[in-house]
């Protein structure tokens, strides 16, 4: 498994091993000796699993502190354009996004801590997104941010105009106008 930095501090790519043969393929998707190796103290307690056709954008997501959470987010089967926006109001990078494409193919991961908005664009029909969250869901402390907030300027490999979305996700406020309250 190899762990590797993007230009946001704290949000990581993992790309692990995988063992093909005629069988099929083996990977270690997940190991707390190995995050704990790179300083990823983290515990996680909810597995979540959505599926998804092409055309779907689901996010940006977050929940308030004291019930943030950290993702380590995959896809199992199809792709998505994944992205994550840091709303830590003293980071170097606030308001910047990072997105990636992650795929049953690729295999790749991608570790959102918390203080972040996520969301995804699904680029194929019957996507399976699967993630882990070290917290959990606390409706009350929901929170999102517009999916198509022209001051972020998120490059969806979509056309949004198209897109489907929740009637929850149309409503997010921008970002200039969210409530968020996290720090590095």
């Amino acid at each position: 498994m190899e762990i590797k930095t993007t230009e946001i501090p704290g949000l990581l790519i993992i790309e692990p091993s995988v063992f093909g043969d005629a069988r099929g393929y083996f990977m270690e998707t997940y190991s707390v000796q190995v995050f704990a190796e790179n300083n990823l103290n983290i515990t996680f307690v909810q597995d979540n699993e959505s599926m998804s056709n092409r055309g779907v954008i689901r996010g940006l997501h977050y929940q308030l502190e004291p019930w943030a959470q950290a993702k380590l987010v995959r896809v199992i089967q199809g792709s998505v354009f994944d992205v994550a926006l840091d709303l830590r109001k003293d980071s170097p990078t606030f308001g910047k996004w990072h997105g990636i494409v992650l795929s049953g193919e690729n295999k790749k991961q991608f570790f959102v801590p918390r203080g972040f908005a996520h969301g995804f664009a699904v680029l194929e029909n019957n996507t399976i997104f699967a993630y882990k969250c070290d917290n959990f869901y606390k409706p009350a402390f929901e929170r999102g941010i517009s999916f198509n907030d022209s001051n972020l300027a998120v490059q969806w490999p979509i056309n949004v105009n198209d897109a489907i979305i929740s009637e929850k996700d149309k409503n997010n406020p921008i970002m200039d106008l969210a409530e968020f309250n996290f720090k590095m």
